[in-house]
């Protein structure tokens, strides 16, 4: 029996090598672009460069002009403030003068009349310098010469009636010199006072670490624009940037060191020739308030242990406040004065007075001449040393000031040429 053929498999199929068809559309992906307008940018950067270095020019100058004006306040101040002192001086010298020529019964001796005169015209004519000098003082210096009118014309009734023999005269001459110390010290302390704060203030009034912001801000804004130069243009350095930051550092720095030098210098001044002013002008104006109350501790004849506690304590500011050069001087003279005490003290009342009044180059009153004309000398002496170093050194921060507008305007133009080259390689 004849097998039938077996049924023969289907083919395989053929595989196709081709890639697989791309479907007939895909979804679009949106790419976000960024577009950088560097024209802007530049734009925008070389104003915060130019206005950078525009106010650090300007900034830094007004503060070495404000500087320069300090220095000529100060200087200005402690003038005021010796010419007041100096009327507070001679108005006790004043003072000591009509008391002491008091003790003398009849007319006072010539020399001492003149004496007296010559200080109330000095007081007269160094008030209205004070008034023409210092605006903020005139009104209390107007009160100051009422208060002196008063003490003269009371003081011309003690002498007029001291040359008659009336006994009135003394109640004038007590009235004078507590008038002198309740309406006239007070005035003439006020003013002390105000000079002396206004002249520490100006001669305190250098700031170093101050002037040194408006650099710092202008180097740190320089700075940021450099960077942002760099990383749009793969330059690590603008050449004009760069001048520039130079520039404002260069300029700072100067600026600072002189501000440095000068508020150093004023330091000096305000412990050495500025403190002897001062110091010895009130040495001399404790000096003659002592030799008047020893005046009238004589005049109360045995009553004047008050006056004598005066005497003590203004001899205790002059030790304080007197200068090597007039401490000898003054010494001569307490020596002198305790000898007027002991004389009194040891019931020997008219010695003591001729003592105290005598003109005689070993007196009392000589001696205490002596240490008013050398205080005087040491104040003079003193005060313009002062003023002239706070005002012959002052010009460099003019210089410095002219020089720091020209150059940090010359810094703005270095960073705008910086910028223009970045703009014409982009370009």
């Amino acid at each position: 029996m004849t097998q039938a053929p077996q049924a023969q498999a289907p083919a395989p199929a053929p595989i196709s090598t081709s890639a697989p068809a791309a479907p007939a559309s895909t979804p679009a992906t949106a790419v976000a672009t960024k577009t950088v307008d560097v024209p802007s940018l530049l734009n925008r950067w070389q104003v915060v460069a130019v206005a950078a270095c525009v106010l650090f020019a300007v900034l830094t100058a007004a503060l070495q002009l404000l500087g320069w004006q300090a220095n000529r306040a100060a200087a200005d101040n402690t003038e005021q403030l010796v010419r007041v002192q100096g009327i507070q001086s001679t108005l006790f010298r004043a003072d000591a003068l009509a008391t002491t020529s008091f003790l003398v019964g009849g007319l006072e001796r010539p020399e001492q009349r003149q004496a007296y005169d010559d200080a109330i015209d000095r007081v007269t004519r160094q008030i209205a310098d004070a008034a023409q000098a210092q605006p903020a003082d005139s009104e209390v210096l107007a009160a100051l010469n009422s208060v002196v009118n008063t003490f003269t014309t009371t003081n011309t009734q003690a002498r007029d009636n001291n040359r008659q023999g009336f006994p009135v005269g003394a109640e004038y001459l007590r009235g004078a010199s507590t008038q002198l110390r309740d309406e006239a010290q007070p005035l003439l302390q006020a003013l002390t006072d105000a000079n002396a704060t206004r002249a520490e203030d100006e001669l305190g009034a250098q700031q170093p670490f101050l002037i040194l912001l408006p650099g710092l801000a202008a180097m740190a804004l320089l700075w940021w624009v450099n960077t942002q130069l760099s990383q749009v243009f793969r330059r690590r350095f603008n050449v004009g940037i760069g001048a520039a930051f130079v520039t404002v550092g260069a300029l700072t720095l100067l600026a600072a060191a002189v501000s440095s030098s000068q508020n150093g210098a004023n330091d000096d001044l305000r412990n050495g020739s500025y403190r002897v002013a001062v110091a010895e002008a009130t040495a001399r104006t404790a000096a003659n308030d002592a030799k008047s109350n020893e005046s009238r501790r004589l005049g109360a004849q045995g009553s004047g242990a008050v006056f004598e506690e005066g005497w003590q304590a203004a001899a205790a500011t002059v030790s304080d406040n007197a200068s090597p050069a007039t401490l000898e001087l003054w010494r001569a003279y307490s020596d002198l004065h305790v000898s007027v005490v002991d004389l009194e003290e040891s019931g020997k009342y008219d010695q003591a007075v001729a003592l105290a009044t005598t003109s005689a180059a070993d007196g009392p009153t000589a001696a205490l001449d002596a240490f008013d004309q050398a205080s005087q000398d040491v104040v003079s002496r003193a005060a313009t040393v002062a003023t002239d170093e706070l005002r012959s050194g002052n010009s460099i921060f003019l210089l410095l000031a002219a020089l720091t507008l020209l150059l940090g305007l010359g810094a703005a133009g270095l960073a705008t040429r910086g910028i223009a080259q970045r703009r014409r390689e982009y370009a």
